[in-house]
């Protein structure tokens, strides 16, 4: 008999997963990560996790499966949330649950569930795994959840084939109604529970207010820049080869503080990322302002007004050698190779026509549609079929 160790959240998703698991015949372990508790960043004193833990509890017992609660804080601290405050005191964009997947779910948790004699481990992702024998080898293949408003293959962008051969996405075949529905007939209490919101696993916390916990507020100015900035409008260059174009297209455009105008004060420029509109309080425009670019160094937000300005949107983007990931190992490319794939840079975004170019530094990633807030830090993923192939960091 199969033994495999459930990450139970307290949510229904997981609950579900280990309900399945048994049905399926397996020997399940069921374990609750608790990955928080430094209440000084909390912002409520509510406890979500003790609330979850215990919700998980009930499950299990209510399963009949054995139940612990493991402590991974001191590893997420050090690798989730200290990586997070220096990615935004940079100016960059991290993606903590895509880190905390690779991270912890299926590094170190992994690890805790193999010492318990598991021969996998299951989350309750919406996301499926399918398997190919390639060149005599079995080679595993990450594939987007049969549910499209849940798909959550993204979040697994950064998984290798050695944490895909371990895990098992018992959901990914059903949708979120199918799932509730299968938790009520087993009279499960996290049947009608709200899924969770805010950072994986650190509970009810709002970015900002987290991130003003150890990155010092700042005054600086906010400046908008004009929808004609003559930056905008300079004709295209011609180009030497394709690589040049790419060069040209990915990089993002600077500003200068005359550029624009000065239309009012922000706390701190790496509290800000790319598109964002929340928080910057500056009335009297025609359309809302957005963030187009901050500069951390001169401690400057540059703002367009209205959600179409030109200094959102580029096409390219880059990703250095360093930060590229296959899941699909054998379908890497080489120097000079393309491949043409469908693309997201981030969770809820429609996948778009994208082409791959591999040159001798990294990746080139086109698309064919301009795309808005191309942020550093945030994970692109490609896919084609269904299939999430590979990701990488943006640069």
């Amino acid at each position: 008999m199969k033994r495999v160790v459930v990450g139970l959240s307290g949510g229904v998703d997981s609950s579900v997963t280990a309900h399945l698991l048994i049905e399926q015949g397996y020997e399940v372990i069921g374990l609750f990560m608790k990955n928080w508790h430094d209440d000084s960043v909390t912002i409520s004193n509510e406890c979500p996790w003790l609330e979850d833990s215990n919700d998980a509890m009930i499950v299990a017992e209510k399963l009949g499966i054995p139940f612990q609660v493991v402590d991974l804080s001191e590893q997420y601290k050090e690798r989730i949330v200290d990586y997070m405050f220096d990615e935004y005191s940079k100016g960059r964009t991290p993606n903590p649950d895509v880190l905390c997947n690779r991270e912890i779910k299926f590094d170190v948790f992994m690890d805790i569930a193999l010492q318990l004699g598991a021969d996998y481990v299951a989350t309750g992702h919406y996301c499926r795994k399918g398997s190919a024998i390639i060149d005599g080898k079995p080679v595993y293949k990450l594939l987007a959840g049969k549910d499209n408003n849940k798909d959550q293959s993204y979040f697994l962008c950064q998984l290798s084939q050695e944490q895909l051969t371990k895990a098992l996405f018992p959901i990914g075949e059903l949708t979120k109604p199918e799932v509730r529905e299968i938790a009520k007939k087993a009279d499960l209490i996290t049947a009608e529970k709200k899924d969770s919101q805010g950072l994986c696993f650190i509970g009810k916390v709002r970015l900002p207010e987290f991130l003003q916990q150890k990155l010092q507020p700042k005054e600086g100015e906010i400046v908008t820049i004009p929808i004609d900035f003559e930056k905008y409008t300079v004709s295209t260059p011609k180009f030497e080869n394709k690589e040049a174009e790419l060069n040209y297209f990915s990089t993002k455009f600077s500003y200068q503080k005359e550029d624009g105008k000065v239309v009012g004060k922000h706390q701190g420029a790496h509290y800000f990322t790319k598109g964002q509109r929340k928080g910057l309080n500056v009335g009297g425009t025609k359309e809302a302002l957005y963030v187009i670019e901050t500069d951390v160094e001169e401690n400057i937000i540059y703002t367009g007004e209205g959600k179409n300005h030109s200094g959102l949107y580029r096409n390219v983007l880059f990703v250095s050698n360093e930060e590229i990931h296959w899941i699909r190992e054998d379908l890497a490319l080489v120097s000079r190779e393309t491949m043409e794939v469908e693309a997201r840079i981030r969770y809820r975004q429609q996948l778009e026509k994208a082409v791959l170019y591999k040159v001798e530094s990294g990746l080139y990633v086109e698309f064919e549609n301009k795309q808005s807030a191309i942020q550093e830090g945030q994970f692109v993923a490609w896919y084609k079929n269904e299939e999430l192939l590979g990701s990488g960091v943006i640069s």
